[in-house]
């Protein structure tokens, strides 16, 4: 399979799972209940307020395109999903009763800013005995202070103090 048809398929499947084979999207109104939130009835999003649903890099739906991925005019970041996003699919699953979901995609929301290659350092940290106390404490530190991740910070001070209580800590 050459680099154009890859493409493709993964456009094909973006597009897809947005709910929306169509890779543009006609622009509709937003209507979101009171205090500006989202709830079941604008589910899917891709489909209902296409405007609202924006890309971290600030793109909106109907900018992107095949052409303007062949044309070297998007980048893989413009398809990474924006925090205000992740938030309205959080609002939509309390909406549904789902909060267990919600509280996961607020917590891929606050992760959204770190780094690809960060995220994957501090998931392989976290594995046992490859982290001192101290350094899985440094990374929490470091989510809370530059990313503003405040639940996955606890998160990491929980699996550090875990694992001193289990001996799963390395030894230096």
């Amino acid at each position: 399979m050459d680099q154009e048809q890859l493409i493709r398929q993964i456009m094909a499947e973006v597009m897809k799972n947005l709910g929306n084979e169509q890779v543009t999207f006609a622009k509709k109104p937003a209507s979101t209940s009171s205090a500006g939130r989202v709830g079941v009835k604008d589910y899917p999003l891709a489909e209902k307020h296409p405007d609202l649903v924006k890309t971290s890099s600030g793109k909106t739906l109907d900018e992107l395109s095949f052409d303007k991925v062949k044309s070297g005019a998007l980048k893989p970041t413009d398809f990474v999903i924006s925090p205000q996003t992740l938030e309205m699919q959080a609002q939509v699953a309390e909406d549904a009763g789902r909060s267990t979901l919600a509280r996961n995609l607020r917590r891929a929301a606050e992760l959204n800013p770190v780094p690809d290659d960060r995220l994957l350092e501090i998931y392989n940290a976290l594995r046992p005995y490859r982290s001192t106390k101290a350094e899985l404490y440094e990374i929490a530190d470091e989510l809370e202070n530059q990313y503003g991740a405040k639940v996955s910070a606890g998160f990491v001070r929980e699996a550090a103090d875990v694992y001193d209580s289990r001996g799963r800590l390395r030894v230096d």
